[in-house]
C-alpha cells in the first residue's frame, strides 16, 4: 500500500509527511516528529496517556489515524510551553502539588486538564474528577492531580490562561 501525504500543524509548526494509512497519530508524533511527551500506554484508548488535542478537542492519539487528521491543528504536551522558557500554569501546578509522581500519565492528564479548564474555567472537585476520568494514574496520585488542576484553574484565571506563571523548565 502506498503512503499518503498529509499536512499537520503541531504546536504551531507545520509539517508535511508521507505516512502509511494504518499509522496512528501517536506513532507519527513520537517516531516521525520526535515529540515523545505524548505516551503510548494501553494502545486501546483506555488509559489516556496518549491524549492530545486536535482542533481544540481531546483525542486518544493511539486510536486516531494520522491520515484522519490531515489539515488539522494538533497540540501536544510540548506545546503547553512553546517557547521553552516558561511553563504553563497547569505544568507549574502539577510540579508544585506533587501531581507528577512517576510522570507517565502526566502528559495526558495535563492535556485533559487543559481541555477541561478551557471549557470550564472554575470547575469544582467533582467536575475535575469527571474531566480527568478518561485518564488513569498508575501511582494512584489522583488527589494531588485534582489539587493541581484546581490550582491551575486559579492561576489561569489570574493570568487569562497564558503560559508562564514564571517558572522556567
Amino acid at each position: 500500500m502506498m503512503k499518503h501525504s498529509i499536512t499537520l500543524t503541531v504546536n504551531g509548526d507545520r509539517y508535511t509527511l508521507a505516512v502509511f494509512p494504518w499509522r496512528t497519530l501517536n506513532e507519527v508524533l513520537r517516531e516521525d516528529l520526535n515529540l515523545t511527551g505524548t505516551k503510548r500506554g494501553c494502545g486501546t484508548g483506555d488509559c489516556g496517556a496518549c491524549t492530545v488535542m486536535v482542533d481544540g478537542r481531546t483525542v486518544s492519539s493511539c486510536l486516531t489515524l494520522a491520515v484522519d487528521v490531515d489539515g488539522k491543528e494538533i497540540l501536544t504536551v510540548e506545546g503547553l510551553a512553546p517557547d521553552g522558557e516558561r511553563l504553563h500554569p497547569i505544568q507549574e501546578a502539577f510540579i508544585e502539588k506533587g501531581a507528577i509522581q512517576c510522570g507517565f500519565c502526566t502528559p495526558g492528564m495535563e492535556m485533559s486538564a487543559l481541555y477541561l479548564l478551557s471549557n470550564h474555567p472554575r470547575p469544582g472537585e467533582r467536575e475535575i474528577r469527571h474531566g480527568l476520568s478518561g485518564n488513569l494514574c498508575r501511582c494512584t496520585g489522583y488527589n494531588k492531580i485534582v489539587e493541581a488542576v484546581a490550582e491551575a484553574s486559579r492561576r489561569m484565571e489570574k493570568n487569562n490562561g497564558a503560559p508562564g506563571g514564571g517558572r522556567k523548565p
